[in-house]
């Protein structure tokens, strides 16, 4: 076969699956990476699904990227930009000024250890990093502290990430 073509066709399938990850990965609820031995850690993750820009900006700005690429493992309830648009105008602006205040509410999205879907769904409450507990209803389908959970189970190299369509304020 000639390698002058082999080796581009190679290139491009690879850049097609690299473009590919973050649609599989917003549409199915699982990584594309399978459920254990993600590559990508949590930030990096969110980043690659394309839907979390808020969520990642505001780890930037409360300077908790370096703590959510850590070995953890962390279980994330990640809101969308869909999820901070819902906040009354001038709410993220303003928590983005508000470091502690952020830190506070980001932390409360965030509970420690690996919690998988199946394991959510046999609890009443979560204790969070930020020390308070968020309720946990599963009487029609999955909310946290009122949020719903939208998708599950998507893995990272140091926990997982399950999708809410609400920002959680404690």
């Amino acid at each position: 076969m000639n390698r002058s073509i082999v080796r581009p066709t190679l290139f491009a399938l690879a850049a097609l699956a690299a473009m590919a990850a973050p649609f599989a990965l917003a549409g199915s609820g699982k990584s594309s990476y399978g459920s254990s031995g993600a590559s990508m850690d949590i930030v990096d993750t969110a980043v690659a699904a394309g839907n979390f820009k808020t969520l990642v900006a505001a780890v930037q700005a409360a300077g908790l990227v370096d703590t959510l690429k850590g070995e953890g493992p962390f279980t994330v309830f990640a809101p969308t930009d869909e999820a901070f648009a819902k906040l009354p105008p001038g709410t993220v602006e303003g928590l983005l000024k508000d470091k502690a205040k952020l830190t506070e509410i980001l932390t409360f999205h965030v509970v420690p250890g690996k919690v998988t879907s199946s394991d959510v769904a046999k609890l009443a409450s979560a204790t969070t990093v930020s020390g308070k507990t968020a309720a946990i209803d599963i009487t029609d389908g999955v909310r946290i502290d009122g949020a719903r959970v939208v998708k599950t189970d998507i893995a990272a190299s140091n926990g997982v990430i399950h999708v809410i369509d609400t920002v959680m304020i404690p």
